[in-house]
C-alpha cells in the first residue's frame, strides 16, 4: 500500500431491487503535479489509441473536454435539442423553438471559469477488472459528453463528471449501459510515480494496489450520505477525535456538513474546528518527540500550512507508516457512530527533509457555507 493515498467512494442507489451483472471496469488514475490534480485517461472515439484525459471530479455532472486534444472526430454525433438526450439536461441552451439547434451545455468549471460546449456523443473504451487486473476492453458506444471551445492546461483536456446528481455522470452512464451495480471507488496515487484505480460496479471488496499476487479487498461497511440531490457528496460527522480523545467543539459547527471533494488538495476546515484540531494534534505530537516549528506559514511555498513540526519520533522507514498522532471522524453508523481513521502519512506533509506539517488547511472563515471540503486523505465512503 506504500505510496498510495485511498479514497473510496462508494455509491449505491437502486429505486427497486433488479438483476444485475456483477461486472467490474478499472481505468487508470494519475497524479498532475502542477495542478494537484487526478485524472484519468482512457479512448473516445473510433481512432486507435485516442485518449482523452480527464481530471476527477465529484461535482461536475457531465464531462466536458476540448474535443481538438481527441486523435479523431470523425465518429462524434452531435446532439440537437430535439432529442430525448438533450431534454434530459438541465440548462441544455434550447428555447424550445429551434429543434435542430445544437444542445448547448454551460456548467461550472472546478479549476477555473464556466464552460460552454455542445452536447455530443461517440465511444468510450475502457478495461474491465477482477478487482485488481486489467482483462479485457469493453466500449460504451454512445458516452455523453460535451465539446467545449476550451480546455485545461496540458496534459489535462478537460474533466470527467462523477456528481451524483442528473442522468450523465460518467459513472452512471457506465452502469446503466452495463447493467451492473451503481458504484464506484476511486484509489488515488500520492505521487506522479505511482498509478491508482478507478472501479465501476462489481460487487464484492476492491484490491487495493500493489496486488503482488495477492488479494486484499476493502471491508464494506455502510456510510450514509447526505442530500445527494444537492450535486455533491455530503457526509455527517458528529466528532472528531486525536489519538481517541475527543475536540470540545460547539456541536453547531458540525451541523453543516462535510463536503467530499478530488479538487481541494487538502481538507479545509472551520476555523474554530482546525483550531481545535491543531491544537489538540500538537499536544499529542508533544508527547511522542515532535518538537513544534513555528511560523512556517510565513515562508513562501508552505501555504496552506501552519501547524508544523520537527520529526523526531515520527521517522520511520516507511513513509507510509510515521508515528504521528491518529485522527479519527466520528459519524452516524446503523448501530451507533462509527470512525474513519486517518494515520501516518495521511494526516500530515513533508515540506522539507526533516519538517512535516498537519495536512489541514484553516479556511479562514467563522461561517462556511459547506463548512468542511475533505481532500485527499485515507477514508472510505462505503
Amino acid at each position: 500500500m506504500s505510496g498510495l493515498t485511498r479514497l473510496i467512494v462508494f455509491i449505491s442507489m437502486f429505486a427497486s431491487i433488479t438483476l444485475m451483472s456483477e461486472a467490474q471496469y478499472l481505468l487508470p488514475i494519475m497524479k498532475h503535479e502542477p495542478s494537484k490534480q487526478y485524472y484519468t485517461a482512457f479512448d473516445i472515439g473510433s481512432a486507435e489509441k485516442s485518449y482523452a484525459t480527464l481530471v476527477l471530479d465529484l461535482e461536475t455532472n457531465l464531462t466536458w473536454l476540448n474535443c481538438r486534444e481527441l486523435k479523431s472526430l470523425s465518429s462524434l454525433r452531435l446532439i440537437t435539442c430535439k432529442s430525448s438526450t438533450c431534454k434530459s439536461i438541465p440548462g441544455n441552451g434550447c428555447d424550445g423553438k429551434i429543434c435542430h439547434r445544437p444542445c448547448l451545455y454551460r456548467q461550472p468549471n472546478p479549476l477555473g471559469k464556466p464552460v460552454t460546449g455542445r452536447v455530443v456523443q461517440d465511444k468510450a473504451t475502457f478495461s474491465t477488472t477482477d478487482g485488481g487486473r486489467q482483462l479485457s476492453e469493453v466500449s460504451l458506444p454512445r458516452f455523453t459528453f460535451s465539446c467545449a471551445t476550451q480546455g485545461l492546461s496540458l496534459p489535462i483536456a478537460g474533466v470527467l463528471g462523477l456528481s451524483p446528481a442528473g442522468e450523465f455522470p460518467f459513472w452512471r452512464q457506465v452502469t446503466r449501459a452495463f447493467n451492473v451495480i451503481p458504484k464506484f471507488a476511486l484509489c488515488l496515487p500520492s505521487s506522479v510515480f505511482d498509478v491508482g484505480h478507478f472501479y465501476v460496479g462489481g460487487v464484492n471488496g476492491y484490491i487495493i494496489p500493489p496486488f503482488n499476487g495477492s488479494s486484499n479487498p476493502i471491508p464494506m461497511t455502510l456510510t450514509p450520505l447526505k442530500n445527494i440531490e444537492s450535486g455533491k457528496y455530503i457526509i455527517s460527522p458528529t466528532s472528531i477525535y486525536v489519538d481517541g480523545v475527543p475536540l470540545s467543539l460547539n456541536p453547531s459547527l458540525l451541523e453543516g456538513g462535510a463536503k467530499i471533494s478530488t479538487v481541494v488538495p487538502y481538507t479545509v476546515l472551520q476555523t474554530d474546528i482546525y483550531n481545535a484540531l491543531a491544537s489538540a494534534f500538537t499536544l499529542q505530537a508533544k508527547k511522542i518527540g515532535m518538537s513544534e516549528v513555528p511560523g512556517m506559514a510565513e515562508f513562501p511555498g508552505f501555504t496552506p500550512f501552519k501547524t508544523c513540526f520537527e520529526e523526531g519520533g515520527s521517522r520511520r522507514n516507511v513513509e507510509e507508516f510515521m508515528n504521528v498522532p491518529v485522527i479519527e471522524i466520528g459519524l452516524p453508523g446503523r448501530a451507533g457512530e462509527v470512525k474513519w481513521r486517518f494515520h501516518g502519512a495521511n494526516t500530515v506533509v513533508r515540506v522539507l527533509e526533516t519538517v512535516i506539517c498537519l495536512a489541514f488547511a484553516d479556511g479562514e472563515e467563522r461561517n462556511l457555507l459547506s463548512r468542511w471540503s475533505l481532500g485527499r486523505i485515507s477514508f472510505k465512503i462505503i
